[in-house]
């Protein structure tokens, strides 16, 4: 056990470097970095589309892309700037670097757990993730706990009648469910309870009221609850599908197997064989997408429900840093959740072994 367990955390160091290595020729290839950004700014050309496209209007690329005019730094749109402007403009994002000296940098500092500031936001990457991750939990940890705490008991049940009308009907609901966008179903809860035509049941964006500061504790709580109602069930409306249908299969795939009927022909009730043998057998493929579920409680970021219900988390963060090249922001999130999912992947395992001690992973070849 203490072999394996050291073996795959070793393991995660070559991971890291990996995936770290390749967003990050990805990311540089891409037009339209940090540079090019303070420079359309300085132009005054920044605009939405400049900030979709990392370019403005075809006027804007990578130092890797030199213009064949009389500029001589580099970058195109930079006609009419002092030279010695862009170089500082290049020190001050890292530029002055060569692009393997950058990465080397970053993987040292990431080593160590700095990762830096933002370059255009005036906070570092740790304190913006510190404020926005209370949006991502709230809506991440009710979302997995209504999911499972509704699916895995549908399944089971949807098992045991499999065919009946019970089990039809349930389907059908999942799968329309399942097949709505999560963001359609947003505007139509809007429309309908939060003052959008019809009742103004629920608020209609933020995570807490403006008064909520000067609210009693069961106030705020409700409150809170109040706002997380609507945003919550667009995330959930898909997430029944998967979880209630892989939790049936499974279930459905144990009832079947040979040691049931002869937990049966002992004498065995259906409650007893159920929970007494079935049920460790059937949940070690849902205790598979654990890790997955916990991430999503910590890291859940869904842009779109984000900027409806105008919650700023790390869902929209993570966007606009992308948007706006924001390098330190990018990478510095994508080594803390690689990090946090790869350990969650060993805990999985090691909780398959809790739950049936017959599995060994020490011995797979």
């Amino acid at each position: 056990m203490l072999a394996y367990v050291l073996r795959r955390l070793l393991l995660i160091i070559p991971t890291l470097f990996g995936i770290l290595l390749i967003n990050f020729v990805i990311t540089q290839a891409a037009p339209g970095g940090p540079v090019e950004q303070a420079i359309a700014k300085l132009q005054g050309l920044d605009n939405s589309s400049s900030r979709v496209t990392g370019t403005e209007n075809g006027d804007m690329s990578s130092p890797s892309q030199p213009n064949n005019g009389d500029n001589s730094s580099g970058y195109r749109g930079a006609q009419g700037l002092d030279p010695e402007l862009i170089k500082d403009l290049e020190r001050q994002y890292g530029f002055d670097k060569s692009a393997s000296e950058r990465f080397w940098l970053m993987v040292r500092n990431y080593l160590q757990f700095d990762f830096g500031n933002s370059f255009f936001r005036d906070a570092s990457v740790i304190e913006l993730i510190k404020e926005k991750l209370p949006v991502s939990i709230s809506l991440g940890l009710w979302s997995t706990l209504i999911v499972y705490f509704i699916s895995i008991p549908l399944g089971i049940k949807k098992a045991i009648r499999h065919g009946s009308r019970f089990d039809v009907a349930t389907s059908s609901l999942i799968i329309v469910g399942y097949a709505i966008p999560g963001f359609l179903f947003a505007i139509l809860l809007i429309v309908l309870f939060a003052g959008g035509s019809y009742w103004q049941l629920f608020p209609m964006q933020g995570l807490v009221s403006e008064n909520f500061a000067q609210l009693s504790t069961v106030d705020k709580l409700l409150d809170y609850a109040h706002h997380m109602v609507l945003p919550t069930v667009c995330l959930t409306i898909g997430g029944f599908a998967t979880l209630t249908m892989l939790t049936k299969n499974s279930f459905l795939d144990e009832i079947h197997k040979q040691y049931v009927v002869t937990a049966r022909a002992k004498g065995l009730t259906d409650k007893q064989i159920l929970y007494g043998h079935v049920f460790r057998n059937a949940m070690l493929i849902i205790i598979a997408g654990f890790p997955a579920a916990l991430l999503g409680v910590f890291f859940t970021g869904s842009f779109l429900i984000e900027v409806i219900f105008n919650l700023d988390g790390l869902g929209l963060l993570s966007f606009e840093s992308v948007i706006n090249r924001d390098y330190p922001v990018i990478f510095g999130t994508l080594y803390i959740f690689t990090l946090v999912g790869l350990l969650l992947r060993i805990i999985s395992d090691l909780t398959y072994m809790f739950v049936d001690p017959r599995i060994d992973f020490n011995s797979r070849g």
